[in-house]
């Protein structure tokens, strides 16, 4: 089993920050891509940022290039998504989630998915 807990969300104001933690149990993630994806009201679910596990290499959205970092804490099975510069835009529900396979890393076809948590930022 991989369980994916998500925690951080909330209600900011346009301009803040928030860091957002997906805790992982059930295995080590080696060989493993964990990413953040977020779906806001009447769009399609889309991949924010990405991080290969045993690499550090990740990937961001155009949309949140620059603004957000993705990164991981082996010890603690952790991974987070610093997200600075908040815009309305960026409200959503985020979604931890993580693919068996580092290859096609940039997909939607993640294998475990968490919750979610609720990004909300006002103008």
């Amino acid at each position: 089993q991989v369980q994916l807990v998500e925690s951080g969300g909330g209600l900011v104001q346009a301009g803040g920050s928030l860091k957002l933690s997906c805790t992982a149990s059930g295995r080590t993630f080696s060989g493993y891509a964990m990413g953040w994806f977020r779906q806001a009201p009447g769009k399609e679910r889309e991949i924010a940022a990405a991080i290969r596990w045993s690499s550090d290499i990740t990937a961001y959205a155009d949309s949140v290039k620059g603004r957000f970092t993705i990164s991981r804490d082996n010890a603690k099975n952790t991974v987070y998504l610093q997200m600075n510069s908040l815009k309305p835009e960026d409200t959503a529900v985020y979604i931890c989630a993580a693919r068996k396979y580092e290859s096609g890393w940039l997909s939607p076809d993640y294998d475990y998915w968490g919750q979610g948590t609720q990004v909300t930022v006002s103008s």
